[in-house]
């Protein structure tokens, strides 16, 4: 009598691991899903899991290796705002990149102050030549402006009692002198904006000398 209940057990166990050795057979067959869920549990399936559709799901082979990696599933309007926070973060990456990369060019090319103010000295020094030229080039139409008046005596200062050839002379001298000031102006105005530019630039490499240590530039 004690047997009979030993053998009933026996064969309930082995149909329960018959049934689950099948169960498991199917699935490995048909591969298993494997995701963690927005509350960090380990979720497993023989089908796309519901709880995991917001974000990426594995899905298993035979051997457990990973033969398929299935992408979280949006709306069109949830793709669209995904691309876009995509696109701002891959822009942002390369103003990044751009902006390191132009504070290693910045250092390749100003190891130290000295060679920054020898720049922007040599630069001024070239507005400076131009606008030393401009000036002699306005005492010249100064001294042929007296000229012209010593000429204009004759008439009485009277322009219109001038020969033409005169009046052309007085007008070219005066056109001349208007454009020689304006250039004067454009000449000030660009010292300015390379003030400003070396200005900047110091601003900026007094940090990336101090944030190097006095370290040389990597090349």
């Amino acid at each position: 009598m004690l047997h009979n209940p030993l053998r009933l057990l026996s064969s309930v166990r082995f149909a329960l691991l018959a049934l689950s050795t099948t169960i498991f057979g199917g699935l490995q067959a048909q591969g298993v899903y494997t995701c963690i869920d927005s509350k960090g549990r380990r979720l497993t399936s023989d089908r796309p899991i519901v709880e995991c559709l917001d974000r990426e799901q594995h899905k298993l082979g035979n051997s457990g290796v990973v033969r398929q990696v299935v992408p979280p599933s949006y709306t069109a309007e949830e793709r669209a705002k995904l691309e876009a926070q995509r696109r701002l973060e891959d822009e942002q990456r390369a103003r990044v990149q751009e902006e390191r990369r132009r504070e290693r060019a910045l250092l390749i090319r100003y190891p130290n102050q000295a060679v920054h103010d020898k720049e922007r000295a040599d630069a001024l020094g070239q507005i400076d030549e131009v606008i030393g030229a401009v000036n002699k080039r306005e005492q010249a139409l100064m001294v042929q402006r007296k000229e012209i008046d010593v000429e204009m005596e004759f008439y009485q200062g009277d322009v219109s009692k001038a020969p033409n050839w005169l009046k052309r002379k007085i007008e070219d001298n005066e056109k001349q002198m208007i454009v020689q000031k304006r250039f004067l102006d454009e000449q000030a105005q660009e010292k300015q904006r390379i003030n400003a530019r070396f200005d900047e630039e110091l601003a900026k490499l007094r940090q990336l000398w101090a944030a190097a240590g006095g370290r040389a530039p990597a090349r």
